[in-house]
């Protein structure tokens, strides 16, 4: 057991105006469960990547543990390379039994340490590369997003694994698997960062509670300093009233007054002014005392969308349809696969990596190579799709660009970004420069943007930080549009389906 200790932590990127952190100080144990949460862009990966000294930073961070850092990389030609041969490369003095015993834990077959990566599934790759980095000793693991792309299986493996092991920081948006993991939640707030004891929704609810208070004490703040406000005002003019009469009066209507009058009503209206200071210095203390009540608060903004109704109540139709890349039928993709997706139902696609979701869902966007080999497959006619892609890679140049390429209101792009937490500095960087979660935004935004009888999202969630998620199923809940999805996050589906198809 060893400490890492942070302090005075702060980074900036070049060329960057923001620093992501700022005189940051805290510890953690390096045998916690530590999970790393925050919105897109707060900085998650970089506090990784500063621990595996990556960037240069002032401040101080110190452990007597060896840090890894996982997913590794895969530069060019490592594709057609095992990872038998990167092993070495990745971490430093490895040894392969102990890989191959972690893959016995992962129920991962030893055969794939020997294949070329690219003859690897996303979830053999995963379970190979977590092998590699729970095969050394002494070290304070960090995690970063192990399950996405990976079917409910795969996540079940994964999440098994790990339950059984300890020391390490695992950034991840998946609630359920942050619940069965995690003994501790460090937490990149909006203006501070949180360590603190039990799983996500240990912390979320102590947050909830947290922000209810906030929220309370900022209002009674607000209402004292209206009170006083209002009283410092009233007073300030009796003062200033009372002042104006010092000087001359008609001693015929004003009979009781006389020269000595005025210091009287000098040392009243002294005595009014500085009633007026007191008001004025008890509106500083409570609006000091107000500062920063709300700074940590998620307010998750309302989000909006414009489904088209259509003429047709059945949407999109399979029966016993059969889908293959050969021409001639052999090894069909999908095999005699019967759903409807009517109009208002939320249609989830559900099954293990490969087993032909996406191919399916080009397969209805009419963008697949592959040949319908048996049954059929129908559209309705003038159906107008909105479809958001698991790939971001080609996502480049400016939002501008992006805004004027897809015919997208530039503001109201802007503005649904703004309500993703989308900092405004990221508004004329270049999208090649936004994080993975980051880029996902652009296209949810841009698919909520587009008028359409159908939303297609392929596996939308991923990278996509917790408080998001939240905003996207209460705008699911709230608008009910007809929806086919993708999607691995079990909580996401449970709460929102209205029917699923497994292929």
């Amino acid at each position: 057991m060893s400490i890492l200790q942070v302090n005075d932590l702060t980074f900036c990127y070049e060329g960057s105006f923001e620093n992501i952190f700022e005189n940051v100080s805290f510890h953690v144990d390096t045998d916690w469960k530590l999970g790393l949460v925050g919105r897109n862009g707060k900085g998650k990966t970089t506090f990784l990547n500063l621990l595996m000294g990556k960037y240069d930073y002032s401040g101080s961070i110190t452990c007597s543990s060896r840090f890894d850092y996982f997913p590794y990389p895969i530069r060019e030609g490592d594709r057609m390379r095992s990872i038998s041969e990167l092993c070495e490369t990745w971490k430093s003095g490895v040894e392969q039994w102990r890989v191959i015993c972690e893959l016995g834990s992962l129920q991962a077959d030893p055969e794939i340490l020997y294949r070329p990566i690219s003859t690897l599934s996303q979830g053999q790759l995963t379970k190979a590369m977590l092998a590699v980095l729970f095969s050394g000793e002494n070290e304070f693991l960090l995690i970063d997003e192990p399950t996405n792309h990976l079917d409910r299986t795969g996540r079940e493996v994964i999440t098994e694994y790990l339950s059984g092991k300890k020391g390490f920081i695992l950034v991840s948006h998946d609630r359920v698997l942050l619940d069965a993991l995690c003994d501790h939640m460090l937490v990149l707030n909006r203006s501070s960062i949180e360590v603190a004891s039990g799983n996500f929704s240990v912390w979320w609810e102590n947050k909830e509670r947290k922000d209810s208070f906030a929220k309370a004490e900022n209002e009674k703040h607000l209402k004292q300093i209206s009170k006083l406000r209002s009283s410092a005002d009233r007073t300030l003019r009796w003062a200033e009233k009372s002042e104006q009469t010092k000087i001359g009066f008609d001693p015929v209507k004003e009979h009781d007054r006389c020269l000595s009058t005025r210091s009287y009503i000098g040392a009243k209206t002294k005595k009014m002014q500085s009633r007026v200071k007191n008001f004025e210095k008890r509106m500083e203390q409570e609006i000091a005392e107000k500062e920063g009540l709300l700074n940590d608060i998620e307010s998750v903004a309302d989000l909006k969308l414009m489904p088209l109704s259509h003429h047709k109540s059945c949407l999109v139709e399979a029966r016993d349809l059969s889908l293959s890349y050969d021409p001639e039928g052999a090894s069909p993709v999908i095999k005699d696969l019967t759903f409807s997706a009517m109009q208002g139902d939320i249609l989830f696609l559900k099954g293990e990596n490969g087993c032909g979701k996406s191919t399916l869902i080009k397969a209805i966007l009419q963008t697949a190579e592959c040949r319908i080999t048996g049954g059929s497959l129908s559209v309705a006619s003038g159906l107008v799709l909105s479809y958001v892609s698991q790939d971001t890679s080609f996502l480049k140049g400016t939002l501008k660009d992006y805004a004027k390429e897809k015919d997208l209101d530039l503001s109201l792009l802007l503005t649904l970004l703004r309500k993703l937490d989308l900092g405004r500095s990221q508004f004329e960087k270049n999208m090649e420069d936004f994080s993975e979660g980051q880029k996902k935004k652009v296209l949810i935004a841009a698919s909520l943007l587009t008028p359409a009888h159908l939303y297609i999202w392929d596996e939308p969630l991923n990278y996509i930080d917790v408080f998001s998620r939240m905003q996207i199923e209460k705008l699911i809940e709230t608008y009910h549009p007809t929806m086919i999805l993708v999607e691995h996050d079990d909580y996401f589906r449970q709460k929102l389906a209205t029917k699923t198809t497994e292929l």
